[in-house]
């Protein structure tokens, strides 16, 4: 049996059909509710069959246009990936935020201090609130920036600019002046070219 095999009859062992397991690209993904994912997660660290130690990553997602179909699952999902080192297994965790306008998931914090500043990370970037999360605001913007820039409607050259006034003798904050515009590259090419060589 590989270790990929090992892992999956022990997750469906011990999880049972509180998670929907998948595999791609020789990995394991598990789908947990957001109501169910601090109870799991705990279950994951603390299994002696499983023994999830360590938080190696955590990131927001957001499904807006993901695929060619239309969605069937929320927007946002909350993504962290574990590592048993005693085992030498590796495991993605994806939590589904039940409210698209509120994107809400609980703080898994308690169970890996290491996930905090991600956990802010993807507040910041993506406006996914980490519920109980002891220290949520934002981390990379600033503390008065507009919206969220990793979300795929924010609009790519933001919502204001900034721009130090020498009268006032500060920065200070205005709508964005840039015109949107699309550059299409022009090629030209000799006849022929490619042919034959």
């Amino acid at each position: 049996m590989t270790r990929l095999e090992s892992l999956k009859a022990a997750l469906s062992q011990v999880l049972g059909e509180r998670a929907v397991l998948s595999e791609a690209f020789g990995e394991l993904t598990i789908v947990v509710s957001a109501a169910d994912l601090p109870e799991i997660a705990l279950t994951l660290r603390d299994d002696a069959a499983l023994q999830f130690d360590t938080a190696t990553d955590l990131c927001g997602v957001d499904y807006s246009q993901y695929g060619h179909g239309e969605r069937t699952e929320p927007r946002f999902a909350s993504v962290v990936h574990l590592l048993s080192v005693e085992k030498n297994w590796r495991l993605r965790v994806r939590t589904f935020a039940p409210d698209d306008e509120f994107p809400v998931v609980p703080t898994l914090f308690d169970i890996w201090p290491s996930l905090g500043w991600f956990e802010r990370e993807s507040f910041d970037l993506f406006g996914i609130v980490y519920e109980g999360h002891p220290d949520l605001r934002r981390i990379l913007t600033d503390y008065g920036f507009v919206g969220h820039p990793f979300r795929k409607d924010f609009p790519i050259y933001g919502n204001v600019e900034m721009r130090y006034d020498p009268e006032q003798r500060r920065v200070v904050y205005q709508p964005v002046s840039i015109e949107p515009r699309e550059n299409i590259p022009r090629v030209i090419r000799e006849e022929g070219y490619g042919a034959g060589r």
